[in-house]
C-alpha cells in the first residue's frame, strides 16, 4: 500500500502511472480533493484515494475514509479513534441536523495542549476543550463529515452565503479547466459578487463567457460567478496549496 500525504490543492509532484504503484492511495488534506481531480487521479493512476482530514493542532489527523469501512468519496469520512467532531453555528450552538453546515470543533487525545507563549490565542482557538478549527462542514445520516470551506472565505453576495469550494466543484468539471479559485469581488450594491480566477489544462481553449454559462446552468442563480478570469497559473504556497486571498481580479 502506497501512502502519499497532500497538505495543499495541487496534485503536482508525480508525472506518469509508473510513479506509484498499483495499490491503495491514503490522500491527507485540510482542503479537500475536487470530485472531478480526484476521480481522475484514481483512472490515471490505478490507486483508491482515501481522504482525511486534520490540523496541525490536531497532531495531524481528526477524520478519515478507513479502509476496513465503506468509503464515500468527497467526504473526510469519520472522527478517528481518541477523537471526539462536532458542529457548531456562529452561536456556538451544536448542529443536529443533518446536511447543515456548521464549524468543526474538535476534542480529543490529538488536540494541542495550547499555542507557544501565546496565552490569548490559546484561549481563542480552545473552549472547554473543544478546538475551533474555522473550518465549514456538513455532516450526513452515516456521521460523514464533507468539508465546505473555510469560515473565512465564504462570500456573502446581498445576504446570501456562497461557499467557494461549491463554485470550484463545478467549474472542475468542465474539460478544460486545471485549476479554478472562487473569492469575493467587492460590490457597492450587494456587498461582494462572485468571481473566478481560472487556469485551463496545457492546449485547451475556453472563454471566460463560456465558463460563466457552465457554472450558470449547474448553480442556483445567486452563486455562479458574474466575472471569470484566465490566468496561466494560481498562486500557491509551499505545501503546494492554492492561496485563494492573493487571487486579484485585473484591473
Amino acid at each position: 500500500m502506497a501512502i502519499w500525504a497532500r497538505g495543499g490543492s495541487s496534485e503536482g509532484g508525480i508525472d506518469a502511472p509508473g510513479d506509484l504503484p498499483r495499490a491503495a492511495l491514503l490522500h491527507r488534506r485540510r482542503r479537500p480533493m475536487p470530485i472531478e481531480v480526484l476521480r481522475s487521479f484514481e483512472e490515471t493512476f490505478g490507486c483508491e484515494v482515501f481522504e482525511g482530514y486534520g490540523l496541525s493542532e490536531t497532531a495531524p489527523i481528526a477524520c478519515f475514509n478507513q479502509p476496513a469501512v465503506p468509503r464515500k468519496a468527497g467526504t473526510i469520512g469519520v472522527p478517528v479513534r481518541g477523537c471526539e467532531l462536532r458542529l457548531v453555528d456562529d452561536e456556538g450552538n451544536e448542529v443536529h441536523d443533518i446536511d447543515v453546515p456548521g464549524e468543526i470543533e474538535i476534542k480529543g487525545e490529538n488536540v494541542m495542549k495550547g499555542y507557544w507563549n501565546r496565552p490569548t490565542a490559546t484561549a481563542e482557538a480552545v473552549v472547554d476543550g473543544w478546538f475551533r478549527t474555522g473550518d465549514i462542514a456538513t455532516r450526513d445520516g452515516d456521521g460523514y463529515y464533507r468539508i465546505v470551506d473555510r469560515k473565512k472565505d465564504v462570500i456573502i453576495r446581498g445576504g446570501y452565503n456562497v461557499y467557494p469550494r461549491e463554485v470550484e466543484e463545478v467549474l472542475y468539471e468542465h474539460p478544460a479547466v486545471a485549476e479554478a479559485a472562487v473569492v469575493g469581488i467587492r460590490d457597492e450594491y450587494l456587498g461582494e459578487q462572485v468571481g473566478a480566477a481560472v487556469a485551463l489544462k496545457r492546449g485547451a481553449r475556453a472563454e471566460p463567457a463560456e465558463l460563466v454559462e457552465f457554472v450558470k446552468q449547474r448553480l442556483a442563480d445567486y452563486k455562479y460567478p458574474r466575472r471569470i478570469w484566465l490566468v496561466d497559473s494560481l498562486p500557491k504556497g509551499p505545501t503546494g496549496k492554492i492561496l485563494r486571498r492573493s487571487v486579484e481580479p485585473p484591473a
